[in-house]
């Protein structure tokens, strides 16, 4: 009996493109190709660590 292969989960790639234009921005100390996640109150990196808080009006 052969074990079928749990396949991979799929990434969802392209969101941090839309119609050619960065949606994300760009970690400023891991430089190009390295986005930032956009939470509600703060942009973060996800490979060092930077983060960016937003202030509240």
């Amino acid at each position: 009996m052969a074990a079928k292969a749990e396949a991979k989960k799929s990434v969802k790639k392209g969101d941090a493109y839309k119609d050619g234009q960065r949606t994300k921005p760009v970690c400023p100390k891991c430089g190009p190709g390295v986005f930032m996640a956009t939470h509600g109150d703060r942009v973060s990196c996800g490979k060092c660590g930077y983060t960016e808080f937003t202030k509240k009006e």
